[in-house]
Formats: structure tokens, sequence, C-alpha cells
């Protein structure tokens, strides 16, 4: 392979990598303590994705309302406890930017070492 083939399959990665980590916009607001408490799992859930930029990102990826909510009331106690404890711990807008660098990083970093790229100038190719 050339290296005008290398930078591309390069090139391509970058977008890929780039394309799938940029978070997504999200917009948090604070509800009181006793508000909180007195949801339950799914009320929780359900009003998470009764949410217009949550529904906005469900249409857009082909999901309708109606099985959304379907689908959470099929969920059993232990699976609707557990998902609207992953949404307490997960951040509000997806992947941070540092994260997403330093995967793109690596990913360069690795292309070079193995000799597909020659993008940093302190690294030797391994296959030679």
């Amino acid at each position: 392979m050339t290296i005008r083939t290398h930078r591309l399959i390069a090139a391509l990665l970058l977008v890929s990598v780039l394309g799938v980590s940029l978070p997504i916009p999200a917009h948090a607001a604070f509800i009181s303590t006793d508000a909180a408490l007195a949801l339950s799992e799914r009320e929780r859930i359900l009003s998470v994705l009764d949410r217009a930029e949550v529904r906005a990102q469900l249409g857009a990826r082909g999901v309708s309302p109606s099985d959304v909510k379907a689908r959470v009331a099929a969920l059993t106690d232990e699976e609707a406890a557990e998902l609207a404890s992953r949404m307490d711990e997960l951040p509000a807008g997806g992947i941070d930017i540092l994260g997403a660098i330093v995967l793109v990083f690596l990913v360069l970093l690795l292309t070079d070492i193995l000799g597909y790229t020659k993008i940093f100038p302190f690294t030797k190719p391994i296959n030679k």
C-alpha cells in the first residue's frame, strides 16, 4: 500500500471516530428533591423520554414514542431500577471532548507505530 492510501485510510478513520464520538447537545434542568423522590423509576424514565430533544433524537433514529413507552412498560422492576440509576450516572452531553481527543490521538499513534501513517515524528514503525 502506498503512503497516499495510508493517509486516506487514516483520514477516513479520523472522520469516522470524530463523527461517532461527538456529543449530542442536551439541556439539563434541576428538580426538587421531593419531586425526585416521588417519581418511580418508570416515571423518571418516561419523563426523560418525554423531553422534546429526546423525542427528536428518537424520531431521527426512526423510533416512535409509542414503541418506547411500550418497551418501558415491559421492563421488569430490576431493569427499570438499573436503567434509572444509569441515567443518573451518565453525563448530560454524552462523551466529553477530552475523551474524543485522547481516542483520536491513540488511534493515530497506533497507526504510526504500525507503519500505516507518518504523522508523529517521534514514532518508529515496527515493520521496517
